[in-house]
């Protein structure tokens, strides 16, 4: 009886360790996260390693800026965010993606290419013409075109993409440009777990200071 007794806590015991093994295995779904919790991670706690972070995405944003994008950085610096007018993508309340399209898209092809390197994050603004409802409708078609167009040219793995409609204007919808400012899409170009192993082992560097967004 002794023996079973033995044998049974046992297999109690390998079975609460085969749960947390599971736990400790288990992967986020970033297509279940809001936006701010994708932006946020991973979060990069060793100092070291955050600096190396950030000097690898300030070099991959001046190579953007080289290729005539408009860029700012956020998360002390982690985080790149290319800002593409709507007007450059798509024809007035229209959701196809133009033809020219592509010469801007393809320069942000690399970010996709390496699996676990980066998470994009797709968010498509609109101006507050017209009603709420048709403005999340708008930009939840245009941001899902883009997702497309990335999964049909590079791969969407680590693309997420977001319609956030009118709700976080850049500028007073009080007049013609200002509305074309808000009228865009922007992509956040966040550090994955790949390279934050690579950045343990330096394998990740870079220097040079691009404006940033509070």
């Amino acid at each position: 009886m002794r023996v079973n007794k033995h044998i049974r806590y046992l297999i109690a015991m390998l079975a609460i360790c085969a749960c947390f093994i599971c736990d400790a295995k288990k992967v986020v779904d970033i297509y279940e996260l809001t936006f701010d919790e994708n932006v946020s991670s991973p979060a990069i706690v060793k100092e070291k390693i955050a600096q190396r972070v950030q000097d690898f995405q300030n070099k991959q944003a001046i190579d953007l800026i080289n290729n005539n994008l408009e860029v700012e950085m956020m998360r002390n610096g982690e985080v790149i965010i290319v800002t593409i007018p709507a007007d450059e993508l798509f024809a007035p309340n229209d959701t196809i993606l133009m033809s020219k399209s592509k010469d801007t898209l393809s320069k942000l092809l690399k970010f996709t290419k390496t699996p676990g390197m980066y998470k994009m994050l797709l968010v498509m603004h609109s101006d507050n013409t017209g009603t709420h409802e048709y403005s999340t409708r708008l930009t939840s078609a245009r941001v899902n075109s883009v997702f497309d167009w990335f999964d049909a040219n590079g791969s969407t793995q680590s693309v997420v993409p977001y319609a956030f409609g009118d709700i976080q204007p850049l500028k007073d919808n009080n007049s013609m440009e200002k509305r074309r400012l808000n009228r865009r899409l922007e992509i956040y170009i966040v550090p994955g777990e790949e390279m934050l192993e690579q950045a343990k082992s330096g394998k990740v560097t870079g220097k040079t200071i691009i404006k940033k967004r509070k």
